[in-house]
Order: C-alpha cells, then sequence, then structure tokens
C-alpha cells in the first residue's frame, strides 16, 4: 500500500467516527497513532465488532458500525464479528436502567440468524478473507472458575460502578446482580479471543471497548484500537432511532415504506444521514433541502433493494403524493390551540371529532385504523410535547375521516 492510498483510505474510515482512541496524529510510537500502524502493518488488520443478538429486527440505527466495518473490509483489512450467543444469556447492562432479561440459547441462535440475513446488503460476505463470524461461546463457555476470578480480578467494584447505568442504579437504589459485573469482562475477553487489532462500538460502549484494552495488556498483546460511532437520532430528532418509539426505518422493511420514511427526514438530520448512511460526497448535495431528502431516501433504499426498486420506490411516493395534494383543500382543519400539551394522540382523535371520545380513539389506534401522516400509528399511548410537532400533519380514522392538524 503506498502512503497516497492509506491517506484517503484513512478519510474514509474516519467518515462520521464519533471518536478514535488512542489517536496521537503527531506521535512516533504506532501503539498511539492509527495512520501510522496503517502505514507500518504489513498485513490486514482484525477488526472487532461484537454484537448480542437480543432481538430479531435491525434498523438503519444498527448499520452504521456494520457500514463502518465494511470500509475497512473494503480497505482490504479483515471483519470480525462476533456474535455474543454467549453473553445474550448475561444481557449487556449498559444505559439500561434495570437487569436485562436473560435469553435462552435457542433464543439467542434464531436471533442471531437473523440478525446475519439482514446484515447481507452491508458486509461483504463473498470476497475470501474479508469476514469471520466467531460464536464466542467457543472461549467463554469453557473458561473455569480459575479462569473467571482472574478476570474479575482485573477491575475493581469502584472502576465498575463508574461504569454508565451502574452508578444510576446505585445512585438510587436499584438492584445490580453480580453476574452483570461480568458481562464487560466477557466482551473484553472476546477481543483478546480473536487477537483484535481494532473494535467498533456505539459512543455508549466505551467503557467495554477500554475493557479490551486492558485485557490485552494483561495477556500480553498489543492494545486494539478502539473506534467509537454515533447513535443514529430517530426522526423526532431528540431520541436514538427505536422501534419501541416509532421513529426508525427497518432493514427489512419495503422499498416504498422505507423511501416514505425517509423522504420526510427532518432537515435537521439530514447531514447526519447523508455522513452516517451514505457514501455520498456532502459537499456535492442538492442545496434544496426537499431534494436532500428525495436523494437520501433514493440512495439508502437502493442499498437494501436495488436501484431499480429504489426508483420505482420513488415514482410509488411521488405519485402518493399528487393524488393527496390534490385532494388537499377538501380536508378540514382542526385547530390545536385549546389541545393541553403534552397530549395522548387518543384524545386528540376525541377532542377533534374524528372519534367520539378518547376511549374510541384508543380502540381505534389498537385496531389498526388510524394514520398520521399516511403513517400507521401503533402506539396506542403515543404522546405528543408540543403542537408543533403536529403542525399542517393529516390526521386520518379509516379511509374517509381526516383533519389537517394546525396551531
Amino acid at each position: 500500500m503506498t502512503l497516497d492510498f492509506l491517506t484517503s483510505d484513512l478519510n474514509w474510515l474516519e467518515r462520521g467516527t464519533h471518536e478514535i482512541f488512542p489517536n496521537q496524529p503527531n506521535s512516533g510510537e504506532i501503539e498511539e497513532n492509527l495512520a501510522l500502524f496503517l502505514s507500518k502493518v504489513d498485513r490486514p488488520l482484525r477488526v472487532k465488532l461484537g454484537i448480542d443478538p437480543t432481538g430479531a429486527d435491525l434498523h438503519l440505527g444498527h448499520s452504521i458500525p456494520f457500514r463502518k466495518l465494511r470500509a475497512f473490509q473494503d480497505a482490504g483489512h479483515t471483519a470480525v464479528v462476533i456474535i455474543g450467543d454467549f453473553t445474550a444469556q448475561i444481557g449487556d447492562p449498559t444505559g439500561k436502567s434495570e437487569v436485562r432479561r436473560q435469553l435462552t440459547p435457542e433464543e439467542v441462535k434464531a436471533n442471531a440468524q437473523t440478525y446475519l440475513d439482514q446484515l447481507r446488503p452491508v458486509l461483504d460476505f463473498e470476497t475470501a478473507g474479508r469476514l469471520e463470524i466467531r460464536y464466542n461461546s467457543e472461549w467463554l463457555g469453557g473458561l473455569d472458575l480459575k479462569e473467571i476470578i482472574g478476570l474479575l480480578a482485573q477491575m475493581t467494584v469502584g472502576q465498575m460502578l463508574a461504569k454508565e447505568g451502574f452508578s444510576e442504579r446505585y445512585a438510587q437504589e436499584n438492584p445490580i446482580y453480580l453476574h452483570e459485573f461480568l458481562y464487560p469482562l466477557m466482551q473484553g475477553y472476546d477481543s483478546v479471543a480473536v487477537q483484535a487489532d481494532v473494535e467498533l462500538g456505539g459512543t455508549d460502549q466505551k467503557f467495554n471497548l477500554l475493557v479490551g484494552r486492558d485485557l490485552q495488556r494483561h495477556f500480553g498483546q498489543k492494545p486494539q484500537f478502539c473506534l467509537l460511532l454515533p447513535l443514529l437520532l430517530g426522526f423526532d430528532g431528540v431520541n436514538k432511532m427505536s422501534k419501541s418509539l416509532n421513529n426508525y426505518v427497518g432493514l427489512t422493511e419495503d422499498a416504498l415504506t422505507m423511501y416514505s420514511k425517509l423522504e420526510k427526514t427532518p432537515d435537521a438530520l439530514l447531514p447526519d444521514y447523508f455522513t452516517l448512511l451514505t457514501k455520498l460526497d456532502i459537499a456535492q448535495l442538492p442545496e434544496n433541502p426537499r431534494e436532500q431528502q428525495k436523494l437520501l431516501a433514493l440512495e439508502v433504499v437502493a442499498q437494501y433493494h436495488g436501484r431499480e426498486a429504489a426508483q420505482k420506490a420513488q415514482e410509488a411516493a411521488q405519485t402518493l403524493v399528487k393524488g393527496r395534494a390534490q385532494e388537499a383543500e377538501a380536508v378540514p382543519e382542526y385547530s390545536l390551540a385549546g389541545v393541553e400539551f403534552p397530549a395522548k394522540l387518543f384524545y386528540i382523535l376525541g377532542a377533534s371529532g374524528l372519534c367520539k371520545s378518547s376511549g374510541e380513539g384508543r380502540r381505534q389506534i389498537q385496531g389498526g385504523a388510524v394514520r398520521l401522516d399516511g403513517e400507521k400509528v401503533t402506539e396506542v399511548d403515543v404522546e405528543f410535547s408540543g403542537s408543533e410537532d403536529l403542525q399542517g400533519k393529516v390526521l386520518q380514522v379509516g379511509k374517509k375521516k381526516f383533519v389537517r392538524l394546525i396551531v
């Protein structure tokens, strides 16, 4: 590899990265300088990403570390995807206010296969030497009590209580179980087992990645570099993308559904979405935010469904928009001025006259008959903090009842 290639390559690998550590760009020590390390190494790096298959469905937020892993693959390095079939049975306590449910081996196995199927459009599964899929039960399942005690001896209770989540639970006097202390140590031991050069993780995983570095030192290995990636905000612009908050785009959703959601991406989120979800040059984007929305939707859908399907989805979405525009004048308006926020949507359904009461509004949501700007509402108790969240949107019950919400 030439130095010019490495420089341009590193620019891409750093795209959208929140933090690299250690990262001393002026250092002459390869253990502190990723660019220097890349220029000196004469073999593919082993780039680790661990996932605990605690659910079955992935969304675009989950794809971000895998997109970075693909960038490493494209640069000639080896992606080491670790399926946490053992650690998933402990449960990652990161960011949790209570203990996570421990999964059965059967649940983990089924979820793992679903994860891998959904990631095929993202990772290079075909090129020889570019992908290793490992299950951490290979090495964690065989640890004896003496070895586990040796791992526990590498960390103090004070260090554990400094971990995000643990400190809050301790302060609130919520129980912390001893098996939860094992999770970061087990995940860190994964780095030792696969001899990782680099580990990827979200910004909420920094503690766990640092444990991996510490354990590698303990076992006589060179500590890995760590790349932290941002958590993708959902369409509300406040909370991270989450299925439970209904602010997500699922990786297995059909092309039209994906496109219809993405073309409504709020203007403030567009720079991050382009940076984290596409390879497009940010400096070359169209100036008009509406054109940016359509371009983003087209590019992301093409990644998962192909270019032809993405274009057909765009055409179908435009047809729907035209149809709605022709009907727009016939939609009555309902002023939210008299609504006290925060307010549940089922209350607004009753207050607006779309339903006879809040109770009927709740039942209509449960029955799948309610849509907001064309998107089916699935969460019965969905709540809005202010009228600005609903301004201009069309609230619909069934096929014939509509109101446009105004302030």
